[in-house]
């Protein structure tokens, strides 16, 4: 596991079924049997080596009669299934009135597909395991909740015109893809603006980054370097990202452009 807090959720999670599995006097592989998951599968979620789904925990407590206190355990499953950057940036989130993207290299997170997601991270070097791939494609995923919080947040993105053209996952899934943020650009609540690569002024060359604004007004910043991420919690450091992010929305195309760009570059790759 990456962090110890999801470890220990798992490591609970596991001697608890276990210790009610030998209560009922049942093998692994008997266990494997009456819930439709085989004896690896029990072995590995006892000894906190794979992550149960919401289904094996509910099946596996009616089995051994735990009387929910097995299926209890599922939201703090849910919450270890994710890496912890992940569950700590989730939270910020939730609690943001405001969100602003810039992204170089790919399309962000909050608006890939599941297909896109997983053809990035299948690229990762070291190479994930497909298990790994797959937690971190549900996190990925699992952000989008964020699109349908009431009352909205404003959520904007600014996308290089790059990462409209890079054939990630291939061609079809870069298609899928497109197509998928014409349909999140209808949101009210969210806008997307495309920068042409052809820009001479150019407020981003630093890199890309995320903004999050609070109700108390507090705005923090955020970006991910190669193996490192990191919260920008600097008031003055904070405000020349907000500043940067409002030059970067300035000189890149108006959502309208934007989208119609988009339009375009989804024509050309057909």
């Amino acid at each position: 596991m990456e962090d110890e807090e999801a470890a220990a959720v798992l490591r609970t999670v596991g001697r608890q079924i276990k210790m009610w599995r030998e209560a009922a006097g049942l093998k692994q592989a008997e266990l494997g049997s009456a819930i439709g998951y085989g004896e690896e599968m029990v072995s590995s979620v006892e000894r906190a080596r794979r992550i149960p789904k919401p289904d094996f925990l509910d099946k596996a407590d009616e089995v051994l009669g735990a009387g929910g206190k097995i299926a209890a355990m599922k939201e703090d499953v849910e919450r270890a299934r994710y890496p912890k950057k992940v569950r700590d940036l989730a939270k910020l989130e939730d609690e943001a009135l405001e969100l602003g993207a810039y992204d170089t290299h790919q399309i962000n997170g909050m608006l890939q597909t599941p297909e896109y997601a997983r053809a990035l991270y299948a690229m990762r070097s070291p190479a994930y395991t497909e298990d790994e791939i797959e937690r971190h494609v549900a996190a990925r995923m699992a952000r989008k909740s964020v699109f349908d919080r009431v009352p909205c947040p404003l959520i904007t993105f600014v996308q290089e015109e790059s990462t409209l053209r890079r054939p990630v996952g291939g061609k079809m899934v870069l298609h899928h893809q497109l197509e998928h943020l014409l349909e999140v650009a209808k949101l009210r609540h969210v806008s997307i603006q495309v920068m042409p690569t052809d820009r001479e002024d150019h407020a981003g060359m630093a890199g890309p980054f995320r903004l999050l604004k609070f109700q108390d007004g507090k705005t923090l910043g955020h970006f991910e370097a190669q193996l490192h991420s990191r919260v920008i919690s600097e008031p003055r450091d904070a405000q020349i990202l907000d500043m940067r992010y409002g030059m970067i929305r300035a000189q890149a195309l108006s959502p309208r452009e934007s989208l119609a760009f988009i339009e375009k570059v989804l024509g050309d790759e057909t």
